[in-house]
């Protein structure tokens, strides 16, 4: 749909991908995950395999899923999309209302609000594919130090994130966790046990893999099978992101579920448990005006 792919990125800017991203929103009720968001909208787009998992620098983001982060940001800036503390992303008011959006319309209206010229803004280049340039600095929904900690994840030791994923299956309240990462056990990396309502227990093992890149389906189908006959339920946890293929396929009915959890659900979960992580309380220094007393 875009083009060969070569040895660049080829796919939609930000501001080419308003309108699927506001119908992907509808489609969804709504509201939304980032991940149910940029799923849905990337079906929707239709775009080839390559464009999707075009990485963005080593952050472990691909390219696409940056571009969709400036396209919510400026729809929030506009006043049709919100965001809440958890990552969920839903319509205002005046984007429920609305029954489609103009990308154009969009871009200058943010552009005015961050302007600090006096030039004519009506007339304005949707071909500058930097956001950066409009005055905004990151997309609403990218901290530096997420960023940062998927460099610290991806910088560990095969054996110190089969620890991590580990601690992180206890606090979350599971029992007799176990890493047992041998080699030829189809990838599985541990087991454990979380019991529901103190009374139904769940056998599970686990995978964990430090992914810069996509899991395929051909990774959850080998992981499906190292644990037949063995567990209730799988866990595959990557600092990636997972394939539309492997979403599917570890959703296939009629086999044992596997749920995924990639690596922006993994920082929140690191986040919200506490693991590594504080919050800093600090002041913002105003230079500006204090040199203009």
């Amino acid at each position: 749909m875009w083009g060969d792919y070569v040895d660049k990125y080829n796919g939609p800017a930000y501001n080419e991908m308003m309108k699927e991203l506001f119908q992907a929103i509808k489609e969804l009720g709504g509201s939304g995950t980032i991940g149910e968001i940029n799923q849905k909208t990337i079906e929707i787009l239709q775009l080839p395999i390559e464009t999707v998992e075009f990485p963005h620098g080593d952050g472990g983001r691909t390219e696409v899923e940056y571009r969709l982060a400036w396209t919510r940001t400026y729809m929030k800036k506009a006043g049709i999309l919100e965001n809440s503390s958890r990552g969920i992303w839903s319509l205002t008011h005046k984007g429920r209302e609305m029954q489609s959006v103009n990308s154009a319309d969009i871009v200058q209206q943010v552009r005015r609000m961050f302007s600090s010229s006096t030039l004519d803004q009506t007339a304005i280049n949707l071909d500058d594919e930097k956001p950066e340039n409009d005055g905004i600095a990151f997309p609403d929904e990218i901290q530096s130090w997420r960023d940062k900690l998927k460099k610290v994840l991806l910088n560990l030791a095969p054996d110190a994130f089969e620890r991590l994923t580990q601690r992180l299956l206890r606090e979350s309240g599971f029992t007799q966790v176990e890493v047992t990462g041998r080699s030829g056990d189809g990838g599985i990396d541990g087991t454990g046990i979380i019991k529901l309502n103190g009374m139904i227990s769940f056998h599970m093992l686990f995978q964990c893999k430090r992914y810069q890149g996509s899991v395929s389906s051909s990774e959850i189908r080998d992981f499906r099978g190292a644990m037949q006959g063995r567990a209730d339920k799988g866990i595959f946890i990557t600092t990636g992101k997972f394939s539309s293929p492997a979403i599917q396929e570890a959703n296939r009915p009629g086999t044992t579920p596997i749920d995924l959890i990639d690596g922006d659900e993994l920082i929140d979960k690191l986040k919200e448990l506490g693991l590594g992580i504080s919050p800093i309380t600090d002041y913002l220094i105003d230079e500006e005006w204090y040199a203009s007393i």
